[in-house]
């Protein structure tokens, strides 16, 4: 009898919840992933479950998302079936958004928290270890670094630094880390419109050319709502995830000819 169902979104046409290739499993132990919640995926785990139960290897159908499934997107998915041996660790997806976060302080702690139900991969930079919680998400990776603005040299190509440390003097040190790389996607630093002016200011003495101090997003977040530390890292979270590549962002903040 196979251990788990893996459910594949094999096309889609019209609106629908999720896109081609997306993929959840049903297992003995529950459900890992999701295809969009609402009446299709309850559907779809109601197959899975029968599978399961009957030992049915595979199986595939379309579903039009109409009155029929009590959903009004209006368009139609084709779904997969296949009996599995296990399910992957974490999905391919989360290889997309690579965040390294310098702070755990009470904006860190909470942007931490939800990145961590993201599909993204999180390094957590502080020389504190008492700043960390006791709990730790399994897609997030503690570093406890005396010296952290090392730690940008480590990063992956196409990283998103965000940078919310304790210590003004520290955030300086990694940003001019981080734009040094130049392979960055995003790099971010928390504090108000008077910080940012400073920040940029002292980068333009250093010598750093204006493409690279324009690359630098400070104040951080997709709205101001706020200076709650919760609704601070819902912000960051939203403008991480609303991103666009990095050369169509310098493009529109470059001046036209």
């Amino acid at each position: 009898m196979p251990f788990a169902v893996e459910i594949l979104v094999v096309e889609t046409r019209g609106s629908a919840p999720r896109e081609a290739g997306t993929r959840m499993w049903l297992s003995t132990a529950g459900t890992h992933g999701s295809i969009g919640g609402g009446n299709l995926e309850y559907t779809a785990l109601k197959i899975a479950r029968e599978m399961l139960l009957s030992g049915e290897e595979r199986r595939q159908r379309k579903f039009a998302l109409g009155d029929a499934l009590g959903q009004c997107c209006g368009g139609s998915v084709t779904l997969a079936f296949q009996a599995v041996e296990s399910i992957p660790e974490e999905e391919d997806e989360q290889k997309d958004l690579q965040v390294v976060l310098f702070g755990a302080g009470h904006v860190g702690k909470e942007l931490a928290r939800i990145l961590g139900r993201l599909p993204c991969r999180l390094t957590w930079v502080d020389p504190r270890p008492e700043m960390f919680p006791a709990e730790i998400a399994s897609n997030t990776r503690v570093v406890i670094e005396e010296e952290p603005a090392w730690i940008v040299d480590e990063a992956p190509a196409g990283a998103c630094y965000l940078i919310m440390t304790h210590s003004h003097a520290l955030d300086l040190e990694i940003v001019e880390h981080a734009l040094r790389r130049g392979d960055y996607r995003f790099v971010g630093l928390i504090g108000s419109d008077t910080k940012a002016a400073k920040f940029r200011a002292r980068l333009r003495r250093k010598g750093f050319p204006e493409e690279r101090i324009r690359d630098l997003v400070s104040p951080i977040g997709l709205v101001k709502s706020g200076k709650h530390p919760a609704q601070v890292a819902v912000s960051v979270a939203a403008q991480l995830l609303s991103l666009s590549p990095l050369e169509e962002r310098r493009q529109a903040a470059s001046p036209s000819t």
